[in-house]
């Protein structure tokens, strides 16, 4: 298991543990982020919910690396689709997008990386 590794997928799993809490319990800021993509309120539980399995999925990757792998793969898909919602509406605020997006890239290889080796 290399630096890269261990760092990656723990910097990833307390970036999304993060953003499902606020989703979680209805912050302000995902509250506002929902409303300027115009997306239905009732979607912040689920999303906080698809965050927190990609969270605990990337932790569980330490043991079952397939698992490190799946969930990075959908946290980038997840995260894919974060930024057609923001293009739908013309939203041109992409910095927090691309810290989450790259980062996920990054999880994404290093996991594919490490459990082929």
């Amino acid at each position: 298991m290399s630096a890269a590794h261990v760092t990656l997928n723990l910097l990833a799993a307390l970036f999304t543990a993060v953003a499902a809490v606020t989703y979680l319990i209805g912050h302000p800021y995902p509250r506002a982020q929902m409303e300027m993509k115009r997306l239905p309120l009732t979607w912040m539980p689920r999303l906080g919910a698809v965050l927190a399995a990609g969270s605990a999925g990337l932790l569980a990757g330490f043991a079952v690396p397939l698992l490190g792998i799946l969930a990075s793969f959908g946290l980038v898909l997840y995260f894919a689709g974060a930024f057609v919602a923001h293009l739908r509406v013309g939203s041109r605020k992409l910095t927090g997008w691309a810290a989450f997006f790259v980062t996920m890239v990054a999880t994404l290889a290093v996991n594919v990386v490490h459990g082929l080796s």
